[in-house]
């Protein structure tokens, strides 16, 4: 029967092949512009300005997060047992520990973020540490150390900008319409400006959704992996349906952040089960995920 063992490698080649979509959609869109507008520097600029703002999340990601979270940073005499918990599961997982914050919120929640294992950081709520015993904990920890051994941060915060570029080319050319034609309006087909303007109208939409996917693909990998690790699959289980049980939203959830958490940061949104509710969610559906790690036992 399979399990998670047998879903990572999967996992792993579906996000990438997201990716590739992703990119794809991209390349498409600056082509469009720049043939609509008869400017080959329309796409220069896309391609010049795409790599400048991956440039700087790369090396600015866990700041701008801790920074948008509220975290503070600990020590080990603040919080022993985690601090020991994590520093034994990342030698256990050949990583370097990451550095640890707290956040202050009643709600059980955690994260993890960083260009690399190097310049990681995780950060848990008060809530998780006074929700979770100690191989629930342990469970969390694992999942959050995997996604920065799987460097799943770094992948997602390049979608998160790739996905803002998409939205910003696609206003800018439905708002030119606004006020004039394109230059290339006499020359270009109509099927092919037809085409052009479904592409810039659906592009934001399909970019979302491919973001979202991406998400809950590596939510399963990470499970996966952190199961491994522990090698106690029911400690995640039952930390995820704590944490699921919570109804409150954190005080400071953010949309641009609510991927990185283990559990959606709004609160619980799994009452509107199935249907198109599904593909618009951060998260797989805790019980897909518990059913999957009990799976594995």
């Amino acid at each position: 029967m399979a399990s998670l063992y047998t879903h990572q490698d999967s996992n792993i080649r579906k996000t990438w092949a997201l990716m590739f979509v992703f990119f794809v959609v991209i390349i498409a869109l600056g082509w469009f512009l720049s043939y609509y507008y008869n400017s080959p520097a329309i796409l220069i600029l896309a391609v010049l300005f795409s790599l400048s703002m991956n440039i700087f999340s790369y090396w600015y990601s866990d700041k701008i997060v801790i920074k948008v979270t509220g975290a503070k940073p600990i020590t080990k005499e603040d919080n022993k047992e985690l601090w020991n918990i994590v520093e034994n599961l990342s030698i256990t997982a050949g990583l370097p520990m990451p550095k640890l914050y707290i956040i202050e919120d009643s709600v059980p929640n955690a994260l993890a973020t960083g260009r690399n294992p190097e310049n990681a950081a995780m950060a848990v709520t008060v809530g998780l540490l006074e929700t979770l015993d100690k191989n629930e904990l342990e469970g969390v920890i694992a999942h959050e150390l995997s996604h920065i051994g799987n460097r799943d941060i770094l992948v997602m915060t390049v979608v998160v900008v790739l996905v803002g570029f998409v939205a910003l080319l696609s206003d800018i050319f439905l708002r030119s319409r606004l006020y004039g034609r394109g230059q290339r309006d006499n020359r270009a087909g109509g099927i092919l400006i037809l085409a052009g303007f479904i592409l810039m109208i659906l592009s934001p939409l399909i970019a979302s959704l491919i973001q979202l996917a991406i998400s809950r693909k590596r939510e399963f990998l990470a499970d996966a992996s952190g199961a491994l690790l522990t090698r106690y699959p029911e400690g995640l289980a039952r930390a995820l349906e704590k944490i699921s049980a919570q109804s409150a939203p954190m005080k400071k959830a953010n949309k641009a952040t609510a991927h990185v958490y283990i559990h959606n940061p709004f609160g619980r949104r799994e009452s509107f089960r199935g249907g198109l509710s599904k593909i618009f969610q951060t998260h797989p559906p805790t019980r897909e995920r518990v059913r999957a790690l009990r799976g594995m036992e």
